[in-house]
């Protein structure tokens, strides 16, 4: 028998997959689709890494997080978070104000310029605003972190989907039904996105979303491209970085049309598409908004955008991490291996699952 079973490999059970195995417990992770598949929203080349948050609680957690990420690419050889600063505009001067202060509580690096400037350091790029640059920013080979986590000393089982769930008695042991055979452990990770409402029961709804975000090609080779994030409409609105060998990716945050996971079209609304090469026009003279390919992303988020991590007995469940959530992976997985070994509890602002039990 297992110490501990994980549901779902993307990045955040295979994160606490690692952590499990680093810790010497015996893991095995089921998987429903194969290995880095496209269903879900872990997947891609890229993701963006900033530590700019206007509560404390999140740029604690991305600071953690920074250090394991470093400490990841010390034990596996892999290079995973280039640095390449970030900047953030166009927010009220309110909004900068609580960022400024939420950053210096926690002792971040950070930098306010005038749209001037920012346009001569980064020409690829408009700004009609006071900008927020921060130099830890960076760029997550996402598919390489994937790859890291997977070379734990755990028994991934991938094509593996996880039917129902029991637990047996009141502190487990947990039953794992799949359509190969029941998998039995003292504790359980639920981490499968979309998926894990139908698998842990009732949680805070979860709106899923299909997001479709481009790359576009830049005019010239040889301008310097921070992650950038644009703070529109009263609050974060678009985001982008370059993808080596992809372009600059560009995409409108949790604004797609609601989808469920199991039959999206993977096809961009052709209203929105349109919305965002014209965004590109506007804001990015060094970008060709007519040259680009587009992107099918799947975001599953509460209404407040917070994660859902709670406990109840011997299940541990995780969700509600897509559109910023890839960055904490490492510090998420020790947290949740942490809970399933019972030497962890989740901070209260992520404890929203307390109804958990069957369907």
């Amino acid at each position: 028998m297992p110490d501990v079973v994980v549901v779902g490999a993307g990045v955040m059970g295979s994160a606490a997959a690692w952590a499990l195995a680093e810790a010497g417990r015996e893991v095995v992770v089921l998987e429903r689709f194969t290995a880095g598949h496209d269903r879900a929203g872990s997947h891609g080349e890229t993701r963006l890494f900033r530590l700019v948050y206007d509560t404390v609680d999140y740029i604690r957690l991305a600071k953690e997080a920074l250090s394991q990420w470093r400490q990841l690419e010390s034990l596996t050889g892999r290079a995973l978070l280039e640095t390449t600063g970030g900047v953030e505009h166009g927010m009220a001067p309110q909004e900068l104000r609580r960022l400024l202060e939420a950053l210096a509580v926690e002792h971040v690096d950070a930098e306010v310029l005038d749209a001037a400037e920012a346009g001569r350091r980064w020409p690829g790029m408009r700004f009609a605003d006071p900008v927020l640059f921060q130099p830890e920013a960076g760029r997550l080979k996402a598919a390489d972190a994937i790859a890291a986590f997977h070379s734990a000393e755990a028994d991934f089982r991938f094509e593996q989907q996880v039917e129902r769930i029991d637990v047996v008695g009141d502190d487990g042991p947990v039953d794992i039904h799949t359509a190969s055979g029941t998998v039995r452990a003292p504790r359980v990770i639920v981490a499968a996105g979309p998926w894990t409402p139908a698998l842990v029961g009732k949680l805070p709804a979860l709106r899923v979303t299909q997001e479709q975000p481009r790359h576009f090609r830049p005019i010239h080779d040889d301008i310097a491209w921070p992650n950038f994030v644009h703070w529109r409409k009263g609050g974060f609105d678009t985001y982008g970085l370059l993808a080596p060998g992809e372009g600059v990716k560009v995409g409108f945050h949790a604004g797609g049309p609601v989808v469920d996971p199991d039959s999206r079209d993977f096809q961009p609304d052709p209203v929105a598409d349109r919305a965002l090469r014209a965004y590109v026009q506007d804001w990015f003279p060094g970008l060709d908004a007519q040259d680009s390919t587009p992107v099918s992303c799947l975001y599953d988020n509460t209404a407040s955008a917070d994660f859902v991590i709670d406990q109840l007995g011997p299940v541990t469940v995780a969700c509600g991490f897509s559109g910023h959530g890839f960055k904490f992976a490492p510090a998420i997985g020790q947290l949740l291996a942490g809970m399933a070994l019972g030497t962890a509890r989740p901070p209260d602002r992520f404890t929203q699952a307390g109804t958990i039990g069957q369907p």
